[in-house]
């Protein structure tokens, strides 16, 4: 059961809120229509039902707001526009992803394409699907957790009937199965052939609370639409010869001069009347009209218009202490994917682009080292990594920084973890799924470029240009340490600024901004030496670890020392601390 109590949307400077004091209930085993026309409140009211914009008053699901139910996707399901998926990911893909995110296994995926009747469209790519075949995908992302409630925005809007037929019936379905469904629309006559219950909206105020039976009787009512050049004149007539024969007949004069609505009559008698009194008349026409509610502009926030409609429904609106405000709605980010690991690898090589990437970066890199090996004075290390002078990071250290700021950019682009919130959380979990995702990649891609490269000169050269160097574990430590560390930039940047090409420019920004900026720090410390560290380590803090260890803390820190690893390391601690305070910022709970 949904419960509304108090919602009232926070007022933009001037003027009225969008939603004002609205309450109203939704039982389960029935559908419920929110009715109003555009700018009525409808999609606001939602957003505040969803704690997605910022208001008063508090939405009761099964008993419990939204922000304390454990499993929000096993609670409520929302349909609120178009899947926001990538548009080159299929819709299986899609399903799948988002099974990791809810914690449902991904066998779900396949039941629900079945069950929305996309099983033969599983491979199709979401930017080729019809505008039907999208809402039949939003439909299934909603139902991936198997939840009592359904809340939906116009979900017919754009459809052809048959397809509005069927979305129709999806929700009629669930509502017979127990569950709850809410969905917001402008059309009265699709709420009264869809709904069960109807609440209608006007001004951000509830103006009618009915049974669907009694909106229908109330606002749709028979009439004869009548367009004259004479529509005034005819009213009056019409009105006159009503009264003189008592009957119950009302004119109402639309917004367009030459139209009128009659009810309570027929074509024929209107016909006559015109006739008679020689009034030109260009269209006579039976259609079945929307009656606004009596009043509705003056109707008190969260009164039910029972006495202008007698049919209208007697339940009483949940109560609110009286002089007591209703508590507070807080926009809150959408909570991370239960299971952030694969999650994020089913987000990474959902689709081409991961590939191609590393497609591109592979042969780029292994072209590199033949042209550079050719002429003999380039060193062979930088010809293994394939490292020109002129570029100022391998393509190897570019492509794991593009990979990482797509890791975060994508998310913003296309928030499949927040849809409708307009922010990505930044939940600890993932982050740092994307990292240990992200640098894998990046490990990967350098290890491939290596052997790749390596091979190439072998076939080419021969094996006598390939001497293994003594000092092969510092040189692969620091090769891994560049690759991971320009991932790990492009990411953290992309995620502080929530696009990927700030991702790309702090990864170009540590060999060109950074590193000068290093090399021109005073030299006084580099008389040093830093031999004996480890051991000075160990004595404060009182911890004995293998000799082996010692070696690899001084590898880390020659690393650090160069020009390149410490610009590096400057950039991860300058990106680390802007990400945590952007989340501190967004008072995201971690």
């Amino acid at each position: 059961m949904l419960q509304a109590v108090g919602l009232t949307s926070t007022p933009s400077r001037g003027q009225a809120p969008a939603v004002d004091d609205l309450t109203f209930d939704a039982e389960p085993g029935c559908v419920t229509a929110l009715l109003g026309a555009p700018g009525s409140g409808k999609t606001a009211a939602l957003r505040l039902m969803l704690e997605l914009e910022q208001g008063r008053g508090v939405t009761y699901f099964r008993g419990r707001p939204l922000h304390r139910v454990p499993n929000p996707v096993g609670e409520v399901g929302v349909v609120l526009g178009d899947v926001p998926g990538h548009p080159a990911r299929t819709v299986r893909g899609q399903l799948r992803m988002l099974c990791t995110a809810a914690g449902v296994p991904v066998s779900r995926a396949d039941e629900l394409l079945d069950a929305v009747g996309l099983a033969g469209l599983r491979d199709q790519r979401i930017a080729t699907l019809s505008l039907g075949m999208d809402r039949r995908l939003a439909l299934a992302c909603a139902l991936l957790g198997d939840p009592h409630t359904l809340l939906l925005d116009d979900p017919a809007e754009g459809l052809a009937p048959r397809e509005a037929d069927w979305v129709h019936g999806m929700l009629c379905s669930h509502a017979e199965r127990g569950g709850t469904v809410l969905f917001a629309t402008r059309d009265p006559k699709e709420a009264a052939r869809s709904a069960g219950h109807v609440v209608t909206l006007d001004g951000g105020r509830m103006v009618a609370d009915q049974d669907g039976a009694a909106f229908s009787r109330t606002r749709l009512r028979p009439r004869v639409a009548v367009r004259s050049p004479q529509a005034a004149r005819l009213a009056v007539i019409v009105s006159r010869e009503a009264r003189a024969a008592r009957r119950s007949v009302e004119v109402v004069a639309e917004a367009a001069g030459n139209r009128l609505s009659v009810y309570g009559s027929s074509c024929a008698e209107v016909g006559d009347a015109a006739f008679r009194h020689g009034l030109p008349v260009h269209q006579l026409a039976d259609e079945v009209g929307d009656a606004r509610p009596v009043g509705a502009a003056a109707a008190p926030a969260g009164h039910r218009t029972a006495d202008d409609h007698p049919g209208a429904s007697s339940r009483p609106p949940l109560a609110v202490a009286r002089g007591e405000l209703p508590p507070p709605i807080r926009r809150r980010p959408a909570r991370g994917p239960l299971r952030p690991v694969r999650y994020e690898l089913r987000r990474l090589f959902g689709v081409r682009t991961t590939t191609v990437i590393l497609a591109v970066v592979l042969a780029v890199s292994v072209g590199l080292s033949v042209l550079l090996a050719r002429d003999g004075r380039t060193p062979l290390v930088h010809v293994i990594a394939a490292w020109p002078s002129l570029l100022p990071l391998p393509p190897a250290a570019l492509g794991a920084g593009l990979l990482g700021a797509l890791s975060f950019g994508d998310e913003f682009r296309y928030p499949a973890l927040a849809a409708g919130r307009g922010s990505v959380p930044r939940r600890l979990g993932l982050l740092l799924a994307k990292l240990a995702v992200s640098g894998g990649v990046a490990l990967l891609l350098a290890l491939f470029v290596v052997l790749g490269s390596a091979a190439t000169l072998r076939v080419v050269y021969g094996g006598s240009l390939l001497d293994v160097p003594s000092n092969v574990v510092s040189l692969a430590v620091s090769w891994s340490a560049l690759t991971v560390g320009c991932a790990w930039a492009g990411l953290l940047a992309a995620g502080v600024f929530r696009v990927t090409t700030a991702g790309i420019a702090a990864v170009l920004a540590v060999p060109v901004v950074m590193v000068p900026l290093v090399e021109r720090m005073p030299k006084v410390a580099s008389t040093r030496s830093m031999a004996g560290l480890p051991g000075r380590l160990r004595d404060l803090a009182w911890l004995q670890w293998p000799g082996g260890v010692d070696r690899w803390m001084l590898a880390g820190a020659r690393i650090v020392a160069h020009p390149v690893g410490a610009a590096l390391a400057l950039s991860l601690s300058a990106l680390t601390c802007a990400f945590l305070l952007a989340g501190l910022r967004g008072r995201v709970r971690w």
